[in-house]
């Protein structure tokens, strides 16, 4: 049975397959597969450059032909590969015997033993990987995570003088203004983002348990260290990890994935939040012609981006919690249970990815209904008594909170016309009561912060 968005058991794969078919080009098995063989081939050309005394014949011109065999990687050869693999049953031995049969193809037999060259497996897959999740990161996630910073920020200018009622604990409070709330959002993020770029992506490369044993027996007059350190960091853009076991210890990809948890909380918050708003009829939503809100009740136009963005990004941080948690722990030089859940790194990528996109729909379809902004702030002229009471504080005013505690904590409605007649019963001066006068909830909204 061929997979289909309806047979899919996963609905990264199936149902949402539209938003995370990009990152199938990353963590896709034919991806992974494609990556190793990049990897390979890499490693053999830097091995060319040293010059290895037997690779000295080699000619430079065919490295052409050899970067085609990854650039040019298809589905038939990822099915190479995993028909080897049949007889093998080891995948990165396969990816080397496939390599060696491209190398008898392009009549480059006599070279074809120095493929996969004193390696183990996790010499291929601990770049393989990190490479992979970084090009995923850069070319993918993040242009748009960066679009979701951008909207924000528009929707944040474009609402920059809008006041709003806060409310802490749920309760009214000293107001606010709307596009100063977004901005919250804006500098969380940005900070988060600035923060996860300075985690950098590793690779481990030292042959078995890390030594490079097999390297120094075989040519002891060679600077292997610095040989593997410019083919991660000048080839493939890895930080190379120097003292390790078998693996890579991993202790970045989990402060990446730390760090893309901590993007997706705050996302996560913000979805929540504009959930609320929506509820209490501060934003209507754009209406698709077509799409119903509900299968019983006709009027209803539900958050449902806000709502998927919600739930997908929590799939997310539990994958990515547990991907933290585990990787950088394995049992003395090397045991197995990384393999399997390395294999897992693009599915928090892809719910990320979702959420991240059900949140752009969601802005997108934002309608301010500043009425209704304006009259919550209406009935809440409670709020400026924090205003009042420090002013009178200023001017010596016996017990100016106590005296506002005693007008506000009542079940009276607070209107303006209360807050007035309080203001004209006190022993102050008439400035000062203009200078009360002018505090409403309206333009009692502090400093314009951006």
């Amino acid at each position: 049975m061929s997979l289909t968005p309806l047979n899919a058991v996963s609905p990264v794969d199936g149902r949402y397959r539209r938003v995370s078919a990009p990152l199938a080009a990353y963590f896709g098995e034919s991806a992974l597969i494609k990556y190793r063989v990049r990897v390979e081939i890499e490693y053999f050309i830097a091995l060319c450059e040293l010059p290895l005394p037997q690779l000295q014949a080699f000619d430079s011109a065919r490295f052409d032909d050899l970067h085609r065999i990854y650039r040019d990687f298809t589905q038939e050869d990822a099915a190479q590969v995993k028909a080897i693999e049949k007889t093998t049953n080891h995948d990165v031995k396969a990816v080397e015997y496939f390599i060696k049969e491209q190398f008898d193809r392009l009549g480059l037999d006599a070279f074809k033993e120095f493929i996969h060259f004193g390696l183990t497996s996790q010499d291929i897959n601990n770049t393989a990987v990190p490479l992979s999740l970084k090009e995923a990161w850069l070319e993918v996630m993040q242009p748009v995570l960066g679009q979701v910073v951008t909207t924000l920020r528009g929707l944040a200018d474009q609402w920059h003088d809008v006041p709003m009622l806060a409310r802490t604990h749920g309760q009214p409070a000293s107001p606010t203004r709307l596009g100063k709330e977004l901005m919250v959002f804006v500098e969380r993020l940005t900070k988060q983002i600035d923060l996860l770029a300075q985690v950098p992506f590793a690779g481990k490369f030292g042959s078995a348990t890390g030594n490079f044993n097999a390297h120094q027996a075989a040519y002891p007059a060679i600077d292997w260290v610095t040989f593997a350190n410019r083919l991660l960091e000048d080839r493939l853009g890895l930080q190379r990890s120097r003292i390790t076991t078998q693996i890579e210890h991993y202790d970045h990809l989990a402060a990446f994935c730390d760090g893309v948890k901590r993007i997706n909380t705050i996302l996560l918050d913000l979805d929540r939040d504009l959930w609320t708003y929506i509820s209490m009829d501060y934003f209507k939503q754009k209406i698709k012609a077509g799409e119903v809100g509900s299968s019983t009740m006709p009027h209803k136009v539900n958050p449902i981006d806000f709502e998927n963005s919600e739930g997908n990004l929590g799939l997310a941080n539990a994958v990515l919690e547990h991907l933290a948690a585990k990787l950088p722990v394995s049992r003395l030089q090397r045991d197995l249970t990384d393999s399997t859940v390395t294999r897992n790194i693009g599915v928090p990528l892809a719910h990320t990815l979702i959420g991240y996109k059900s949140i752009l729909r969601g802005l997108g379809k934002l309608l301010l209904n500043e009425a209704a902004l304006k009259a919550d702030l209406e009935q809440n002229w409670a709020v400026v008594a924090e205003g009042l009471q420090t002013i009178l504080r200023r001017e010596g005013y016996p017990k100016p909170y106590e005296a506002l505690l005693t007008l506000t904590r009542t079940n009276a409605a607070i209107d303006r016309e209360a807050i007035v007649a309080f203001i004209e019963q006190l022993d102050i001066s008439e400035a000062v009561k203009a200078e009360l006068k002018q505090l409403t909830p309206y333009s009692y909204t502090g400093i314009k912060l951006h």
